[in-house]
Parts: structure tokens; C-alpha cells; sequence
């Protein structure tokens, strides 16, 4: 605004309050009353609005009210434009007078479309001598402000003609943006779902994305996904805290970090843009760009604890020249790699320059050189969209490049490997099939007795659970039988351990006569101890086998070394598995029955009662 443009609404706003208009219905000084109840005029507020600049040595500088300020205070007219303030160490007074001129008493919301400024003081007064104050600002806790918004809404309650007088005291050591709006509750609510909208689409693809690079990095350990993530979530937390999303979500009893937040997030963005640019772009170390860009994360973690001791104005500055520099360079870096031929950067490149021209565009409305923040934040978003939709179309090109060159190589190595694998074809499978015979004889080995060819107690044990498990899920019986040679130790004593061995394989042959149903397992367990698996079989249907067995037995006659007949006898347990019991225990009770049979006689079968399930 040009030095004229100021004097000249000073001196008619001199003239205009020492003529006595002040207390007309239509103006108030060079401030034209704004009639509430008229919607084309509220459109129009800012030319309705008043403001005065309080440098230092103004008496409006120090005043803390309205009440404190002279008699003679010069309003300048805002005359439709948006108050829009560079760094300055002035104070701001804005003024405006408004009236319900309808009928009934209404409610609307006077809205400061700005949320990062330090102190906002708002003053309400009316002929009546009605007063009302809000003072706030993200200097104090979040609680100061009459509506809980990330904006600052000044309710306006008037009855009909009722007039008051509104002023606004605004003190920030940033740049100052004060975009005012009158807005009824409904449209309040609206611009704020509409707002709600757009933020949550915006926020939750950061999220998304985010989310999704730091997955792909715990699988594939690819650095570049997690600096991709690093840069999304700060540019978020950044946004987020300019927003003024943060002091109103996440620390809104902390003036101070409310403030800090910012400069802090914006020097964590400028990080990992270096620390992404350097890994995605593949740039060779002891080369400029490497140490260009090594030198600018030092600066970043330089900045970052400045930020701690600098005042917020200074470090904002910093950290803003210090984030641009960062773009600039990974534009000059990015555009050297895509000459030396590295196709992926050309996307890089383009993400970039859409970045620097957003954030040229956010930088300026933030330190007050553009109006309408409002829109320049969504043009950010929309930006920072363009550039994460850029960025990860990059990084599935640099994955499809990485992909092309592994095919290329594993062709190249299959074509090596071709004639060699040919070569070696039939010996290979020569050996497997040596290797697969020997299995099997290991396997048949490791699970069946060696002397009686029946299986051994390894295969006992591992079946034994499976069935168990197979009766309880199909309601099948399942049957257990221990069967033992009765005095076999006068046997081996008599005739010697290989005539013992004799009598074994003719019990065995009896046991694999009788246990014939494709599923009977018969098992030689130890010594001249067997058993009987027997899926499908009730504890009477196990003992009538048996019987069989040891009738059988009892006709066979083994002729021993003195040309003698010996006619063996066995004695069994029998035990059915019942709903709920365990192999142990199942095992436990054939052994008692089996050690009955012995205590009974030897040469029967007894057959274990039934045990009470858990």
C-alpha cells in the first residue's frame, strides 16, 4: 500500500470523527456501520472495516484496550482489502461497527481466518454500556478462545437495531494475515464440514502413503521408503501445525510448543527431503551433489537446535530460506542425475518444481506478502498432493528400472548356467534317486523293528496321538492292546537269545495274520513286548481279536535246537480310548490290564475299565 493510500483516509478519518458522525446510524468515524442482517454486506465486510498501525512510540503500541487509546486515533479505512502484515514489531488496531437492522435477535460469528497469531484481543461494546472482552491467541492456552476452533470465531449476538461497536487488538512477531468474515452459525458450519472434508482427504492420503513407504521399507529394507515416510509425516506435522490443527489437538496447554512446533517441523521436512533426495537419486559418494547435500542435512540438525534458542521470528526465517535452499538444490541435483542418464529423476524433477512453486506461492502468503491465506493453504495441499503422487509414480519407475536390470542379469546368469545345469542334469538325478531309495530304507529303518519287520516304538509313539486326535474329532472307538510273551526269559535262558529270536518272528507272523483290516498297526515295542492300534475297534471287538491271537498261538509248536516242540502263550491288556483322555493314559490302563492278565494266570486277556474323561 503506497504512502498516499494511508495519509489520505487518515486525514478524512480525522475530519469525518471531529464532525460528528461517530454516533450515526449509517458510519462511525471513516468505518460505514455494517448492517448484520444484509448478506451482500457482510460479503463485503472489509469495506466496512477500519484499522490503525501502531508502531513503536505510537500511544496505540502500549495501550492493552480500547479504553487506553487517545481520543484522536487515526483509523485508516481498509477499503475492501484484506489486512495482510509483513514481519513488523507494530501493533494492529481494527475497528468495525455493526447493527441488526431485521427484526428478530440473531446470532453471528465474527471469523479471523488466521490461526498462528501470538496475541488476538477482541472488545465488544454497545450504547447501553453492554462490554464484553476475549482475549487469546496462540501465546495462551487453547482454552482462552469462546469456540473451540482452530480459527478464531468472536460471537455477535445483537437484537433487533441494536448496535455495537467491535475492536480488535492484533500483535504477532510473525507476519500478520487478518482475513475477517461475518458468517452466520449455518454458514459457519458449512465452511467448517467443507474444510473438515478437505483436510481429512488431504491428511489421511499423507497418512496412507506414509504408512505405506514405511511398510515397504520393513520389507524390502530400502532406505529411500523410509525417508519417503520420514518427509510425508513431517510435511504433515508442518501443515498440521500452520493449520493450527496442533495447538488445538495436540498441545493446546502449551502456548509455547505451539509456536516451536513449527519452525521445528519445517526444519524436520527440509532433513528428509535431503536425506530422500540423496538415497532415491542414487547419488555416488566423493562427488559435489553428495557433499552438497551431506553439508545440507548438517544444516538441517544446525537449525534444528537453533530453533530452541532463536526467537520464533528469526528461526521461522531461517528454517523458510534454509527449506527453499534444500528444494533448490535437490532441483539442480535431481536435473544432473537425469543427464548422466538416470531415467526415474526426470519424475523426481517434476515433483520438485511443482514443490518449489507451492511453497514459493505458502511462503509468501505466510510472511504476509499475499492475502487470502485461506487459499493458499488449500493450493499447498493441493501442491504437496501433486508432488506425493509424483514422488511415489517415481518410485515405482525407479522400481520397475531395478526390476528390468535383476531380469536382465538373471537372464544373463541363466544363460551361463544353461549348459553347465545340462551337464550335470543326469548325475543329479542319478543321485536323487539314490538319495531317495536310501531315505527310504532309512525311513522304513528308523520306524520298523529290524528283527520282526512289524513297527517299532518310534512309530508307536508318533501314531499313537494321531489317532487319539482322529477318534476324538470323528467319534470313532479306538482300541489299545499290550500283548506280551508269557515266561520268555526261561525261554532265552534255556535255548539261547537266537532261539528267542525264532519264537519273536513266529509271534510276529501271528500278530500280522489276525491284525489285517488296512489300518491295524501291529508293533513290536520292546523285547518280547507288542501292541495292537486298532482304529475303528471297541474295547470287545480288540478283545475277541486277541482271543483269536492267543488261541492261535497256542496251536503254533517252534521246534527248538534239542529237536523238542515249544508251544508259546502271550497274556494281554486291552484299553478303549475315551472321550477326552489322553495317550498316556490310555497306554497306562492297556499296561494295568496287561499286568492283570499277568497276576491272573498268564495266557488271557483282560480288558481295562473305563476311565472318567477330564
Amino acid at each position: 500500500m503506497s504512502l498516499l493510500t494511508r495519509i489520505v483516509p487518515a486525514l478524512l478519518a480525522c475530519c469525518l470523527s471531529l464532525s460528528g458522525h461517530a454516533d450515526s446510524p449509517g458510519r462511525h468515524g471513516d468505518c460505514p456501520v455494517l448492517d448484520l442482517s444484509d448478506d451482500t454486506a457482510r460479503q463485503h465486510l472489509m469495506d466496512h472495516v477500519c484499522y490503525h498501525t501502531a508502531s513503536p512510540g505510537d500511544p496505540g503500541h502500549e495501550a492493552r484496550s480500547p479504553d487506553q487509546l487517545p481520543e484522536n486515533f487515526a483509523w485508516t479505512p481498509a477499503n475492501g482489502h484484506d489486512l495482510v502484515f509483513s514481519h513488523t514489531e507494530s501493533v494492529y488496531w481494527i475497528h468495525l461497527h455493526v447493527w441488526n437492522g431485521g427484526d428478530p435477535h440473531r446470532l453471528w460469528y465474527l471469523k479471523l481466518d488466521y490461526p498462528l497469531l501470538d496475541e488476538v484481543s477482541f472488545w465488544q461494546t454497545g450504547p447501553d454500556g453492554y462490554r464484553s472482552s476475549m482475549i487469546t491467541g496462540d501465546q495462551y492456552p487453547f482454552a482462552s478462545r469462546q469456540v473451540n476452533y482452530r480459527y478464531f470465531l468472536l460471537p455477535l449476538a445483537l437484537a433487533s437495531q441494536e448496535q455495537r461497536q467491535v475492536t480488535i487488538r492484533v500483535h504477532s512477531s510473525g507476519a500478520l494475515n487478518v482475513p475477517l468474515a461475518l458468517e452466520t452459525p449455518e454458514e459457519v458450519i458449512a465452511s467448517s464440514n467443507h474444510l473438515t472434508l478437505t483436510h481429512g482427504l488431504f491428511y489421511g492420503a499423507l497418512v496412507i502413503f506414509a504408512a505405506f513407504n514405511l511398510l515397504l521399507f520393513f520389507s524390502s529394507g530400502t532406505p529411500y521408503y523410509f525417508h519417503n515416510a520420514f518427509y510425508m509425516a513431517a510435511m504433515g506435522l508442518f501443515l498440521f501445525a500452520m493449520g493450527g490443527f496442533s495447538n488445538q489437538y495436540f498441545w493446546p496447554e502449551s502456548a509455547h510448543f505451539a509456536n516451536l512446533a513449527i519452525p521445528i517441523s519445517l526444519t524436520l521436512c527440509a532433513l528428509a527431503m535431503t536425506l530422500f533426495g540423496r538415497s532415491f537419486l542414487e547419488v555416488q559418494a566423493d562427488t559435489l551433489p553428495a557433499t552438497t547435500l551431506t553439508t545440507l542435512a548438517w544444516f538441517c540438525l544446525g537449525f534444528l537446535a537453533l530453533t530452541f534458542i532463536l526467537p520464533y521470528s528469526k528461526s521461522i526465517l531461517l528454517n523458510t530460506v534454509l527449506a527453499l535452499t534444500v528444494i533448490a538444490s535437490l532441483l539442480v541435483v535431481a536435473a544432473i542425475r537425469w543427464r548422466q542418464g538416470y531415467p526415474p529423476a526426470v519424475w523426481y524433477l517434476l515433483s520438485w518444481i511443482v514443490m518449489l512453486a507451492g511453497a514459493l506461492v505458502y511462503a509468501l502468503a505466510a510472511f504476509g506478502y499475499l492475502a487470502d491465506f485461506l487459499a493458499r493453504e488449500s493450493l499447498m495441499q493441493a501442491t504437496i498432493g501433486g508432488q506425493v503422487v509424483l514422488l511415489n509414480y517415481a518410485l515405482v519407475q525407479r522400481w520397475r528400472l531395478l526390476n528390468e536390470k535383476l531380469l536382465q542379469m538373471e537372464h544373463q546368469a541363466r544363460t551361463e548356467l544353461e549348459f553347465k545345469v545340462h551337464e550335470r542334469t543326469a548325475q543329479l538325478r542319478s543321485t536323487m534317486h539314490e538319495l531317495e531309495r536310501a531315505n527310504r530304507k532309512l525311513a522304513a529303518l528308523s520306524l520298523n523293528d529290524a528283527l520282526t519287520g512289524l513297527h517299532n516304538r518310534r512309530h508307536m509313539d508318533a501314531a499313537l496321538p494321531e489317532l487319539c486326535a482322529e477318534s476324538r474329532r470323528t467319534g470313532q472307538p479306538l482300541s489299545l492292546a499290550l500283548i506280551d510273551a508269557d515266561r520268555f526269559k526261561a525261554i532265552n535262558d534255556t535255548w539261547g537269545h537266537a532261539f528267542g529270536d525264532v519264537c519273536l518272528q513266529r509271534i510276529a507272523e501271528v500278530l500280522q495274520r489276525h491284525a489285517k483290516r488296512p489300518r491295524d498297526v501291529a508293533i513290536r515295542f520292546g523285547g518280547e513286548e507288542f501292541a495292537l492300534l486298532l482304529p475303528g475297534t471297541d474295547a470287545q471287538g480288540a478283545r475277541q481279536l486277541c482271543e483269536h491271537i492267543l488261541a492261535d498261538l497256542r496251536h503254533l509248536i517252534v521246534a527248538t535246537p534239542d529237536r523238542a516242540g515249544l508251544t508259546l502263550t502271550m497274556s494281554a491288556g486291552v484299553a478303549q480310548l475315551v472321550p477326552g483322555e489322553a495317550p498316556e493314559s490310555l497306554f497306562q490302563r492297556a499296561d494295568e490290564a496287561l499286568y492283570q492278565a499277568k497276576s491272573s494266570g498268564r495266557d488271557r486277556v483282560c480288558v481295562a475299565a473305563l476311565a472318567l474323561s477330564d
